[in-house]
């Protein structure tokens, strides 16, 4: 069931209503009512995979109670280990395991020696990087004492499948959500209209902009040695529109949903393409993974207490197995090596942390110093999303090449031009540059619409939430699916 679904649409007001209208006097029924609503969500899109979703729950549960239980330290990394070991293991088996075969029949190729790997053919079941890293964080706060157990296998349950959040996050932490499941939640008007424009301006995100770049960016990166090097750069823009606007997209719907319930998840996205470097983009970008491989695997390495040796290691490894995380594939595990490169200047000379206020904060436009350094981490930010794209290496180094043979090809300016005019057209252009400009005005926000437009009339702004819904149905492209669900 996609968010941006007719089905959707009829199963979000439903619930609502059921948990604020029929049974908002019994907390536990509420808590009830969401976590069957959130296993009928995830049973929509393969029934059978509920039941891995159920097995990772009880296995976290009583893992969590059996550590807690425990005054041995010994006994506690055992049970922990257990777990760690049989949610990576499921991980592993469903998301990488012919990854490895195959990678292991290509190595040994290159040694002479033919071996014909067995692989499995197997959906990936949608979310298991998202509910798997629940668990995980919730045992590993457990071991560390950071949180007592959690005794309430309803409650638990909630934390880990909470639809909103399910199949492409944000990875929550016990820390959270747990306390705003376990207390009496109460209908807060306010609250419920925020959670509403904010799943407004989401589905703008995701319908308008990125489904409608999908089209051609898929259009150039499927048929890429076809194109001149300026349509290349097209592509690259188009799908790095795409994806931030796909996945922002979806986070904005999902918290927007779980206000309605009154319940907040972590911020996910905090306008990454306006950072000054890319230390601040991994800040702003994903923030849920990226901190939370900071806690669980940054600092349990040695985070940066061991000088410079060991800050550029640990970030080397935490780049690699976060893109890693996001598919089994090597131009994922280049992009975190990319990435991993790209900030080791900061990393080096101690400037990582530098940039952490809002660009230009209190003034309508940045400085001449801060839009150069925008420009140039948007830049290398454009060039790494090449290999997220991209088919194989191999592909997306064609695709460099192919920019830069053509970039400065004068008749390649013409061939693009006609490409955008004759296939592109000049509606989606315009929407991205209005789309930039609202972002850019709305930066201090939780989200680009949060506080815009409330000193205009009231009249006047339910015109502008009109022209929004006008936008969805009107420009929207074909219904794609979110890129992050396969993760």
């Amino acid at each position: 069931m996609l968010f941006n679904s007719i089905s959707f649409a009829i199963f979000l007001p439903i619930v609502f209503l059921l948990h604020w209208f029929v049974i908002n006097k019994h907390q536990r029924s509420q808590n009830l009512l969401l976590l069957a609503a959130s296993y009928y969500f995830y049973a929509c899109w393969d029934w059978r995979f509920l039941f891995l979703l159920i097995f990772s729950t009880l296995l976290d549960y009583f893992t969590g109670i059996k550590m807690s239980e425990s005054e041995n330290r010994r006994m506690r990394k055992t049970w922990l280990w257990i777990s760690i070991t049989i949610n990576l293991g499921f991980l592993g088996v469903f998301k990488y395991y012919n990854f490895f075969a195959l990678s292991f029949a290509d190595a040994v190729a290159n040694l002479g020696w033919h071996v014909n790997p067995s692989t499995i053919k197997v959906i990936l079941p949608v979310g298991i990087s998202f509910y798997t890293f629940h668990g995980l964080s919730y045992v590993l706060d457990i071991y560390n004492k950071r949180i007592r157990v959690e005794r309430n296998f309803i409650d638990y349950s909630i934390f880990v499948s909470f639809f909103p959040l399910l199949v492409a996050g944000p990875i929550e932490r016990a820390t959270h959500l747990l306390p705003q499941i376990k207390k009496t939640r109460v209908f807060d008007y306010g609250r419920a209209v925020d959670g509403l424009r904010q799943i407004l301006w989401g589905l703008f995100k995701k319908i308008v902009i990125a489904d409608s770049c999908a089209v051609y960016a898929n259009m150039i990166f499927n048929h890429s040695s076809q194109y001149s090097g300026i349509i290349l750069v097209l592509g690259a823009l188009l799908f790095t529109f795409q994806i931030y606007t796909d996945f922002s997209g979806y986070s904005d719907i999902a918290l927007g949903t779980a206000r309605l319930f009154g319940i907040d998840l972590l911020r996910n996205f905090a306008f990454p393409y306006f950072s000054r470097d890319i230390a601040e983009f991994w800040r702003r970008w994903h923030i849920s993974l990226s901190s939370w491989f900071r806690d669980y695997l940054y600092i349990p390495l040695g985070g940066s207490k061991g000088g410079n040796w060991m800050r550029i290691r640990n970030t080397f490894i935490i780049f690699i197995v976060s893109g890693f995380w996001h598919g089994a594939n090597w131009t994922f595990i280049f992009l975190g090596f990319l990435n991993a490169l790209f900030i080791m200047p900061s990393i080096i000379f101690h400037t990582n942390r530098k940039n952490l206020d809002i660009v230009a904060q209190g003034r309508n436009f940045p400085g001449w110093r801060e839009l150069f350094s925008m420009i140039i981490t948007f830049s290398l930010t454009v060039i790494a999303w090449i290999f997220f794209r991209a088919e194989s290496i191999g592909h997306a180094f064609s695709y460099l090449h192919g920019i830069l043979a053509g970039l400065f090809e004068k008749q390649n300016y013409v061939e693009a031009a006609l490409f955008i005019h004759y296939k592109v057209g000049f509606a989606l252009p315009t929407l991205i540059l209005i789309f930039f400009a609202i972002e850019w005005r709305g930066r201090m926000q939780q989200y680009a619409i949060a506080n815009l437009w409330f000193h205009y009339p009231q009249v006047l702004r339910w015109a502008i939430y009109y022209s929004i819904i006008f936008c969805i149905f009107h420009f929207g492209g074909p219904e794609q699916q979110f890129i992050y669900f396969q993760f």
